[in-house]
């Protein structure tokens, strides 16, 4: 067997040994990630999501809890890791939750957005329905604060995030979107896909690099990929909210880390449902993270740059009201 082979078999068998693990139902579980399954069954297959319980946990206080989803092409593994959240869970005392999208074999794992993507879009697989049965299960598992769930979202993931907090926003207490647009179409012979109007206002936070020629800012077809598929802009996204939530139409405007990071923010809204973006100069469709900003050059503004802690404050600010 070639050293590389090694290697690989290695990674694979510590993935799966270390997400081995089923939550307890009936018993306080240790702190560590868990793989557990629910009766959501595509193609004879039961859906599955990674669970992290930090050291804070008891079944006597409530926690939060972050629902984390990876973009398209990756698993809840690829986004546990790269996002940082377990890490921020252990220190912040909040309860992470990773679903997995359907592939094959466990990979290449996609999200049926709406407009986007892949096979989960074409078969209509119910996602929604999939997010919201894992959130239930998480509760029944764990003692969760009703009033304090959150969801997070990466491309097709945040594409996701986007369609869920439209269908099922009475579940969140805010929504945080990165690298993502909130609808599109296929090709030009369907009509543009956009979310159903949110039953009320939700706090969104939202981060977009500006070179990110996956999901263009400006909307369009993607540089990267090419085809007929075409995107919402990251305005129109966030015109979607800021209407939603009847905010002031004109935001306040901030820059930050030697003008690299550009801060919009609309205030006046419903239920102090405030809107913000993030808009990111010199960075693409890359999660903006320590796992990829903690190896940049000292003289990159954008070093150390942590969108998951970014995002948590944002999100302790805001609990449920609906």
């Amino acid at each position: 067997m070639h050293a590389w082979t090694k290697t690989i078999c290695v990674i694979l068998i510590s993935i799966v040994a270390g997400c081995s693990a089923t939550l307890p139902k009936n018993s306080p579980p240790a702190s560590k990630t868990y793989k557990n399954k629910v009766d959501v069954r595509v193609m004879g297959s039961r859906r599955s999501y990674l669970v992290h319980v930090p050291p804070a946990y008891e079944d006597r206080t409530p926690l939060p809890l972050v629902v984390v989803i990876h973009g398209a092409f990756e698993t809840a593994w690829d986004i546990e890791k790269r996002s940082g959240f377990s890490d921020l869970a252990d220190r912040e005392g909040f309860v992470a939750l990773y679903p997995n999208g359907m592939g094959l074999f466990g990979f290449l794992q996609h999200w049926n957005a709406g407009h986007c993507c892949g096979k989960a879009a074409e078969d209509g697989i119910d996602d929604v329905g999939f997010i919201a049965t894992a959130i239930d299960d998480v509760r029944t598992r764990l003692s969760i604060d009703p009033d304090r769930t959150y969801a997070v979202g990466f491309s097709n993931g945040g594409m996701l995030a986007y369609r869920f907090a439209a269908e099922k926003t009475g579940t969140l207490a805010a929504l945080a979107v990165v690298a993502a647009t909130i609808g599109g179409r296929p090709s030009d012979n369907v009509p543009v896909w956009r979310p159903r109007k949110p039953s009320g206002p939700l706090p969104v936070i939202v981060f977009h690099g500006l070179d990110d020629d996956a999901v263009p800012p400006q909307g369009g077809v993607s540089s990267k990929r090419g085809g007929k598929r075409t995107f919402l802009s990251i305005e129109d996204s966030i015109r979607f909210w800021v209407t939603n939530n009847g905010c002031n139409r004109e935001p306040l405007s901030g820059e930050r880390r030697q003008n690299s990071v550009r801060i919009q923010t609309w205030k006046g809204c419903r239920q102090g449902a405030d809107v913000v973006l993030y808009l990111l100069e010199k960075w693409g469709h890359v999660w903006p993270g320590l796992y990829y900003t903690a190896e940049l050059n000292d003289e990159n503004p954008l070093k150390g740059f942590d969108a998951a802690g970014i995002i948590w404050d944002f999100f302790k600010a805001h609990h449920r009201n609906i």
